[in-house]
């Protein structure tokens, strides 16, 4: 029962940091000029949303009726995005890139604790590969900022 609590615990956290996620990703498509961003941004949205989907089914399998269907209140990842609106204001491609790369560096945190949870196979197995398509997306962000402080 302590370690269904927990799983269900896990899977919580990770639906939120992904609706986070979804919901700043779709600000920061509105904020940059560059084409190229825009796309980047609303498939990451996109895959955010995708993803917490794909883990409510899994919790509502493991007997949850109501999945966490939004995302925290308080936090890492609000006061990020909080961050990100500042950087939209500006219309600054380089700053808003910048938090969305520090959005990515508290999935990616949140994504590795939940890899040493004691999570059964197949959720380990979905957890793991969206990890790996979070941390890929992470080291795209952080590159292109990268870039565009060099510009």
């Amino acid at each position: 029962m302590e370690e269904e609590k927990e799983i269900v615990s896990v899977i919580d956290g990770l639906i939120q940091t992904l609706k986070d996620g979804q919901q700043g990703f779709k600000q920061a498509t509105e904020g940059v000029k560059a084409p190229q961003l825009k796309s980047l941004f609303n498939e990451c949205s996109r895959q955010r949303s995708q993803f917490a989907t794909e883990l409510q089914n899994q919790a509502r399998s493991l007997g949850r009726s109501q999945p966490e269907e939004s995302g925290s209140a308080a936090g890492t990842w609000h006061r990020t995005w909080i961050n990100l609106k500042s950087a939209i204001t500006s219309g600054d491609d380089h700053a808003i890139l910048a938090e969305c790369e520090r959005g990515e560096d508290s999935a990616v945190e949140q994504y590795e604790k939940a890899m040493n949870a004691n999570l059964p196979a197949p959720l380990h197995e979905i957890v793991s590969r969206q990890y790996a398509e979070i941390k890929n997306a992470h080291d795209r962000i952080k590159n292109l900022r990268d870039t565009a402080k060099m510009s």
